[in-house]
């Protein structure tokens, strides 16, 4: 009989995407079938559940992804980890696994490079304290939260690590040099006459200091990962090096083994050339990931904000203040973590900008380069076109007066560098390959090398010395090293290159599925064109009796509800006639037709001939011909209604982007396929698909529809697509495509569901982010392969296999060198990514 207790826990989760009574029915009827589900409360007005369940029965993650299924969104806590004593991807391995097995933890992935763990969690069930417990116990080092851990202490840190290991190489080849230069001297000879002192007795008092100091990290971290039962990289290493030194002293006093086993040399030289390789290797690993630090160090660290001249009160920290009488204000310069929405800061002429705001007043260019990449200063002043400013950007020549729209994490720079963060810390499915390798890397490597000394000692009666020498050469010359720093060594500095050129993409997954795409789908609006509409054309009826501005009036009232391009150029019409708008009631958006609303108990339409169709009105033949004369030249035309009366009609072009017909023949020349997907008239998408070259034209389609044609191109034709667009009807087809890609000039919710995000808004990018994805690939798969070569290569050779035929020996010492090299080589490889260029972007 089974007597074990159940552990029945108490959860609460945030749940996004309910709406109504029915949402919350669904997810309880769901969730309270699974079997170990006690009970399921779903709050609507708070979007949380309180679940009890049993979790020896199923998992938080499987509760989740059953709601997930549903169509709703649980919402996870996200925190990045800075540790420390990782050395190889076994390391990581063991790390991702403990920390995945934690209830409450639903994705742990581990950075060999960068030395952190990025993790999705729920708060409620586990705490970071438990994260911390697993890491020290597997015999790591938590040094803290990544983003609350001082840039200058981790600077400090890694220049006494590199100072440290820079010392015992010194100490250690210069002994070992020292050993080397005796063993081939005739010093023996006169040492002949001193009784106890013999030339392995003086090998072993030079050694032994040495020894000491140049393997104890090695030997202190085998030690520790043994003790946790861990089998890593330091465990071979420290194998390796004990047996060459204990051998050596064996030798030396006639136990069991003679003098002629004479390892001291070998062992000092051994745990150096380790000691050069991760010397080498942590040089490199910083240069990797510089783009992030460069990135944070735009960021200003205080700022002057001012205020009225008779508010003196302090903020939260200390400040130095300038009164100004003439200027009636105040000048505080405070840290930038204490400013607060809408408050007034002054940038002065070569100062970074510390927020995200609008200018106010002043006048300046500000070199935005840093962040969009794009190398001429744009003007800014406080008008509407011109008054956005982002934080870390340069101010040049002028004061500016900006007030501030978003602070801290919420701006634009950090968001990038968060983006760019968690993109190198995440895995493209090609990494699989090597995870699967290293979990077993090391037992076999073990047996390889206890079958290699058994077979010559035993089978081909070898000396116990050239035994010895093969069995060390296997445990030293054997590396995942290599293995774990292959992806994320490549992915670091892809992904740090490609937001220099204001691509940022999201995780190595999408990385992976942009190298290959068949089909791009582009919407047309702000994508393929400007997204800046002139108004062309206005024809009124002449059976009615409205003007010109009246009809301006009224469908710029209903627009001022919409954030549609459209919406924007009529109502900023309306503001330059200096129109007062009426009062709108009953609004209502007609998605993908038009609005309708009521203006003093008279409905009012707007919109496509669509609309009229649906709201069953007819439009008279005049009105008819002359709407289908502007949507045949391109025009995106409007038709507006009073009543059940047709009182006019407004055309509005838009300009097409002047880089669009090169990225799409660039697309073409790629084999890539192209279509345009747009809720646009036929006409005026026919228009703008046969300037810019598109062979596949969609038009007259609402938002549910571009998701529904992604799929069905997805499903039916079998093809890998990439979705691109900008606005907010996009944003269920940029996710559903297997990469979305969203214009940063687009909206918020565009921005968050692409897997790229095209910071400056430029359609070439599209094709430098497949270009960029082709070279971060081919030079992952290129360090996997040359990993695997590697050991594949080498590790025959220091098992003997070059002996019988041509009588080569693969030392020790050369083994050592060989396995230093091999990290180094993967990551020199990585660092080539710093200089390239798509050749789509490529200026020269």
């Amino acid at each position: 009989m089974d007597n074990k207790k159940s552990v029945v826990k108490n959860v609460k989760i945030s749940i996004e995407g309910m709406h109504c009574g029915v949402c919350a029915n669904t997810i309880e009827a769901t969730v309270n079938k699974l079997e170990g589900v006690d009970n399921v409360s779903v709050n609507l007005s708070s979007n949380s559940a309180n679940i009890k369940f049993d979790s020896d029965k199923i998992t938080i993650n499987e509760i989740n992804e059953n709601i997930e299924n549903l169509g709703f969104e649980v919402k996870k806590d996200e925190v990045t980890l800075k540790l420390d004593g990782m050395h190889c991807a076994v390391c990581v391995s063991n790390i991702e696994k403990a920390l995945n097995h934690l209830d409450g933890i639903y994705k742990a992935i581990v950075n060999l490079t960068s030395q952190k763990t990025y993790i999705t969690y729920n708060k409620d069930l586990v705490s970071i304290d438990d994260m911390k417990n697993t890491i020290e116990s597997l015999g790591f080092d938590f040094i803290g939260i990544s983003d609350q851990i001082n840039s200058d202490l981790d600077d400090n840190k890694y220049k006494e690590d590199l100072k440290s290991k820079r010392n015992r190489i010194i100490v250690g080849f210069t002994f070992s040099g020292i050993l080397m230069v005796l063993m081939f001297s005739n010093l023996h000879m006169y040492l002949m006459d001193i009784e106890w002192l013999s030339m392995s007795m003086l090998s072993l008092i030079i050694a032994t200091i040495p020894f000491i100091y140049v393997s104890y990290p090695i030997l202190k971290a085998g030690f520790k990962s043994l003790t946790h039962k861990i089998l890593n990289m330091d465990v071979m290493y420290s194998m390796g090096i004990l047996v060459a030194f204990i051998s050596s002293l064996l030798g030396t006093f006639n136990i069991i083994l003679d003098s002629s086993f004479m390892f001291y040399e070998t062992a000092i030289m051994l745990a150096s050339f380790l000691m050069l390789g991760r010397y080498l290797e942590a040089r490199a690993k910083k240069q990797t990931s510089n783009s992030i630090k460069q990135l944070m160090e735009l960021q200003p660290k205080t700022a002057i904000i001012i205020t009225p001249n008779e508010n003196t009160n302090n903020t939260k920290t200390e400040y130095t203040e300038t009164k100004d009488k003439e200027q009636g204000y105040i000048e505080k310069e405070i840290l930038i973590e204490d400013i607060n929405i809408n408050d007034i800061v002054l940038v002065k002429p070569g100062d970074k900008i510390p927020v995200d705001g609008v200018t106010i007043n002043g006048n300046s260019y500000v070199d935005e380069s840093m962040i969009t990449g794009e190398p001429l200063p744009k003007l800014k002043n406080k008008e509407e076109e011109n008054s956005k400013v982002y934080s870390g950007t340069l101010n040049q020549d002028g004061a500016l007066h900006i007030k501030s729209t978003s602070v801290g994490s919420e701006t634009v720079l950090s968001q990038i560098i968060d983006l760019v963060e968690k993109a190198q810390n995440s895995k493209p499915p090609v990494q699989g390959i090597a995870d699967k390798v290293v979990k077993y890397f090391i037992p076999t490597i073990i047996i390889i090398a206890i079958v290699s000394f058994a077979f010559w000692f035993i089978l081909m009666k070898a000396s116990l010395l050239f035994s010895l020498t093969t069995l060390i050469s296997i445990l030293v010359v054997a590396c995942p090293c290599a293995l774990g720093l292959a992806t994320p060594t490549a992915i670091t500095v892809g992904i740090g290159r490609m937001s220099e050129y204001g691509i940022l993409i999201k995780n190595g997954e999408s990385l992976q599925n942009a190298c290959n795409i068949d089909t791009a789908i582009f919407d047309k609006t702000g994508t393929l064109t400007e997204g800046n509409l002139k108004i062309e054309d206005v024809y009124l009826n002449p059976n009615s009796n409205i003007d010109y501005e009246e009809l301006i009036t009224i469908i710029s009232s209903l627009e001022k509800n919409s954030t549609h391009p459209i919406a924007k150029t009529i109502t900023k019409k309306a503001k330059e006639l200096n129109l007062n708008l009426k009062n709108i009631d009953n609004f209502e958006n007609i998605v993908g037709l038009g609005l309708k609303g009521t203006i003093n108990g008279e409905i009012v339409r707007v919109g496509s001939k669509k609309l009229f169709t649906y709201e069953k009105i007819a439009i008279n033949e005049d009105i008819l011909n002359k709407y289908l004369e502007f949507t045949s030249n391109g025009k995106t035309t409007l038709i507006l209604s009073i009543g059940d009366e047709i009182k006019g009609i407004i055309a509005l072009m838009d300009k097409i982007k002047s880089d669009s017909k090169n990225t799409i023949d660039l697309l073409k020349s790629m084999n890539i396929e192209t279509y345009m997907i747009t809720g646009d008239n036929e006409k005026t998408a026919e228009n703008v698909a046969r300037t810019v070259g598109i062979d596949n034209v969609v038009s007259e389609v609402l938002p549910n529809e571009k998701l529904d044609k992604v799929i069905a191109i997805q499903n039916n034709d079998q093809k890998k697509v990439m979705f691109v667009g900008d606005g907010i009807n996009d944003a269920p087809a940029i996710s559903q495509a297997d990469v979305g890609v969203a214009i940063g000039s687009g909206t918020d919710i565009a921005m968050e569901s692409g897997d790229i995000v095209l910071i400056k808004g430029n359609l070439q990018s599209v094709v430098g982010a497949i270009q960029f994805s082709k070279k971060v690939m081919k030079r992952i798969k290129e360090n996997i392969f040359w990993a695997f070569a590697y050991n594949i290569i080498l590790i025959p050779i220091a098992a003997g296999l070059l002996y019988l035929p041509f009588n080569i020996i693969f030392k020790p010492e050369f083994a050592g060198l060989a396995m230093a090299l091999s990290s180094v080589t993967v990551i020199t490889l990585s660092l080539t990514l710093k200089g390239y260029v798509p050749p789509v972007l490529d200026k020269k």
